[in-house]
């Protein structure tokens, strides 16, 4: 089919642009058309927040695990347990947005019910950023933390053999006038994704980010790949992953260390494991309370002398919040190698980019 976008032109694309392909990708690969509409919505908000690293970028990944069968693309869940608050999901290798979207609402459900819901998710996959299904529970006026473990990329501190994964995490605390306080990142010093990100940009990375095979500081993102990712703060970062990796690998039941397998290998089930907690702000003070409590915890955050170069103090969560006001007026601008891939998975999917 000929292609409807020139990837060279440099020039902004609309969000929903996007969002249609995706869908349409994911569509073709036989994922149900409300769940397609849920795997492309996370890319694309990813982009929009400025976390390109999780974005459009990750599709042809997604859609290469769909096709071999290492990801279901008719998503089956069912509850392994179902004890009043707690609750343990199996996912069954189906999509992992939309296994994760459906633990959302049973926790946010059961923290109605018990003030918290805790949910345990095992034979998952990659779901994309964390900070996507947190801030639906914050919308919700709970408070929701979410980890995953992940593909392993780090060596155990002092080693060099890849055993744990980045490992990420989220905070989201329902907001006031400022919307959503959230926290989202992972325990190395950067996301994996943003490596591929310089390496697919022919960028150097920090020499601070990874280092190679032998364990020798790098800047250059192949090598990094074929190496190491730091831990974030050192041992410090090393710990805190290997603790989300035995609350979401080893409590659920699932995969943990390296026999996960990440959105990177085209054909092996994942068996990642998450774990999620809500807590029903309602049942600890009036919702109207917390909300002028946060506002005036913000407001104070913000309310200090700037240092030199900086223009603001910003709240967790406030610079994705305006990276979204910006790019959806003006429009998504990829690189250039992520929309030849486009391209390329649109050619392999039948559906013109």
């Amino acid at each position: 089919m000929s292609s409807m976008i020139d990837p060279s032109s440099g020039l902004p694309i609309a969000p929903k642009v996007f969002s249609a392909f995706a869908a349409a990708v994911y569509r073709s690969a036989g994922v149900p058309e409300v769940d397609a509409a849920l795997a492309a919505d996370t890319l694309v908000q990813a982009d929009l927040w400025g976390h390109q690293s999780h974005g459009m970028l990750r599709l042809g990944w997604y859609y290469a695990r769909l096709r071999s069968g290492a990801m279901k693309p008719v998503t089956h869940t069912t509850l392994a347990v179902d004890a009043g608050a707690i609750a343990v999901m199996d996912g069954h290798d189906g999509v992992g947005q939309v296994i994760t979207r459906r633990a959302v609402e049973e926790a946010v459900t059961r923290a109605r019910n018990h003030g918290v819901g805790v949910v345990s998710i095992r034979n998952s996959n990659h779901f994309g950023t964390c900070m996507y299904y947190t801030r639906i529970a914050a919308e919700q006026n709970c408070i929701m933390m979410l980890m995953s473990n992940a593909g392993p990329n780090m060596a155990p501190w002092g080693g060099l053999k890849k055993k744990i994964g980045t490992n990420p995490w989220s905070i989201a605390v329902p907001g006031g006038d400022y919307g959503p306080v959230v926290m989202d990142m992972a325990n190395s010093g950067v996301a994996r994704g943003k490596i591929y990100l310089a390496n697919k940009r022919r960028e150097p990375i920090p020499d601070y980010w990874a280092v190679d095979a032998q364990g020798r500081p790098t800047t250059d993102p192949k090598a990094a790949l074929e190496g190491f990712i730091l831990p974030m703060a050192g041992h410090k970062g090393y710990v805190m992953g290997v603790m989300v990796d035995l609350l979401s690998g080893v409590l659920s039941g699932s995969q943990f260390l390296d026999t996960v397998h990440g959105p990177y290998d085209p054909v092996n089930p994942s068996g990642a494991g998450h774990f999620m907690v809500a807590l029903n702000v309602a049942a600890f003070m009036p919702i109207a309370e917390f909300h002028q409590r946060i506002d005036a915890y913000i407001r104070s955050l913000k309310d200090v002398p700037l240092a030199v170069g900086h223009k603001q103090v910003y709240y967790p969560g406030e610079m994705e919040r305006l990276a979204d006001c910006e790019n959806r007026g003006k429009g998504l601008l990829l690189p250039q190698d992520t929309l030849e891939d486009l391209q390329r998975v649109g050619r392999e999917a039948g559906v013109p980019f």
